[in-house]
């Protein structure tokens, strides 16, 4: 059984939601709701064997709630996106050190067309222009968690990542076609 896929709904909504609950709740009891929701879904997860990277996410997600139901800390609550963040820039930086071909290895899987060597050339190089993206993501979280207010940080984080991932895929598409057509030439 997948349930990687309930990870993602749950990353959608974890921030507008949390804004939303805290209107008509005090802070203690939202963030208890979300500590035992985070319990029962990382036991739904191992019951059903999922691999880490499937477990990994909400376990920073439960962490960080105890946390903040603890501390009666905000800030808790609205850094864990950025954590997330930053664990998808540490991957592929280490994918880049490393050389892994991250990108290149998710392009393959997915795109069904044959790549040419320049294509394929410039994909490789794919990991370290993700590395940055991520990095700089991680960096609007950290401002948003720490100086923005709780629903442009709610917007950001549910939503807005998206459009700052696509806007960034955009960019690397472009340059792809054009730097892969001179190349080709």
């Amino acid at each position: 059984m997948n349930l990687s896929k309930i990870s993602i709904v749950i990353s959608i909504l974890f921030a507008p939601s949390f804004i939303l609950l805290l209107q008509y709740f005090d802070f203690k009891n939202v963030t208890l709701l979300y500590v035992l929701f985070m319990f029962a879904y990382l036991v739904v997860l191992i019951f059903y064997k999922q691999e880490l990277k499937t477990i990994f996410v909400p376990i920073i997600y439960f962490i960080f709630l105890i946390l903040a139901y603890l501390l009666s800390s905000m800030e808790f609550v609205k850094v864990i996106p950025a954590l997330i963040s930053a664990t998808f820039f540490l991957l592929f930086l280490t994918a880049y050190i490393q050389k892994k071909k991250l990108i290149l290895s998710f392009t393959k899987k997915f795109y069904k067309k044959e790549l040419g060597s320049d294509e394929e050339r410039y994909i490789a190089n794919g990991d370290a222009y993700w590395a940055v993206v991520t990095f700089i993501n991680t960096l609007i979280q950290l401002v948003l968690a720490f100086y923005a207010s709780d629903g442009l940080w709610a917007f950001y984080s549910s939503v807005g990542w998206y459009f700052y991932f696509f806007i960034a895929l955009f960019f690397q598409i472009i340059y792809g076609k054009f730097y892969v057509t001179k190349g080709e030439k």
